[in-house]
């Protein structure tokens, strides 16, 4: 075999659309892009348009209702105190708060509150101090010999804050 004998098999390419190159081609002048405008360049779509009738995410009617104060409460599970207790990142001598869950590692963030759920077993007595609990968990931790607190962070951050202002007021007569 000689460098001038290789050649590609049969049919390995086809041959080429020579566009552009007159209108006896069917390929000439706007080589098949059609004329002018956004449809013309490459990448581009209307999103949703229906060539001038009303789009259909326009003509179905809106649903439902998006509460922009709800609150967002994340989960804890029986289950995961009992893990962090065993393993020592909770202490169960001390309230455990939002705080404490998240220094433990089951939460990253404690959003608005953290919320105990009932998957799982408790065998250690705690005191929990939460934003909400289900009845399941409830009733599991008072088995256990805990308690459960709720407290609304919206609630203690209004007394926080009041009781800083009368501080103020206390010390600065002038107001």
């Amino acid at each position: 075999m000689k460098l001038n004998e290789i050649r590609d098999n049969v049919d390995a390419r086809g041959t080429a659309k020579r566009r552009g190159r007159g209108i006896g081609s069917g390929l000439g002048k706007t080589s098949g892009h059609g004329h002018k405008g956004q449809k013309a360049r490459s990448g581009v779509a209307i999103k949703g348009f229906e060539g001038g009738q009303m789009p259909l995410h326009r003509r179905l009617p809106k649903r439902g209702f998006n509460n922009i104060w709800a609150k967002r409460f994340v989960e804890a599970n029986l289950d995961q105190l009992q893990k962090a207790v065993d393993e020592g990142r909770i202490d169960p001598a001390q309230p455990v708060d939002a705080a404490a869950v998240a220094k433990a590692g089951i939460v990253k963030n404690t959003r608005d509150g953290v919320r105990v759920l009932g998957r799982g077993e408790l065998r250690v007595k705690l005191d929990l101090v939460v934003a909400g609990a289900s009845g399941t968990a409830r009733e599991a931790v008072e088995k256990a010999g805990g308690s459960i607190t709720i407290v609304d962070a919206d609630k203690a951050e209004a007394a926080e804050a009041r009781k800083t202002k009368r501080a103020r007021k206390t010390a600065d007569p002038k107001e």
